[in-house]
């Protein structure tokens, strides 16, 4: 729990110019706590931000925290290539898999801004 949480706190704040958007496309409804996914997409690379309290959620903040780590930068592909039992098999081996629904409810968000991307390249 201790490593979650430190993972937690390395989620990147949310940048202002999305803080002001209609949080409705953002939010991800199937999750039971309130997260945001703001996607960018530059230069061929994707960015992602979530505004959650990590306090309040910190399963939730780590997970994003780690996913975000190795997609964040990298072009739409490597969202894409994730595999669809991805979520599963890092929360089953935290022994956190009663989250499993929420967090394949982002997961599948994000790869759906990734195939946005991927047809706007």
């Amino acid at each position: 729990m201790q490593a979650l949480v430190g993972y937690a706190k390395k989620l990147e704040p949310v940048p202002d110019r999305f803080l002001a958007l209609d949080r409705g496309a953002f939010t991800v409804p199937e999750c039971q706590t309130r997260v945001d996914l703001f996607p960018e997409y530059k230069d061929g690379k994707l960015h992602f931000y979530a505004d959650v309290n990590p306090r309040q959620s910190p399963t939730i903040a780590a997970f994003l925290s780690i996913l975000f780590s190795a997609i964040n930068g990298q072009p739409p592909e490597t969202t894409l290539a994730i595999p669809e039992d991805f979520v599963r098999t890092i929360m089953d081996s935290l022994g956190l898999g009663t989250r499993e629904v929420g967090l394949n409810a982002m997961l599948m968000r994000i790869k759906r801004h990734a195939q946005e991307a991927a047809r706007a390249a």
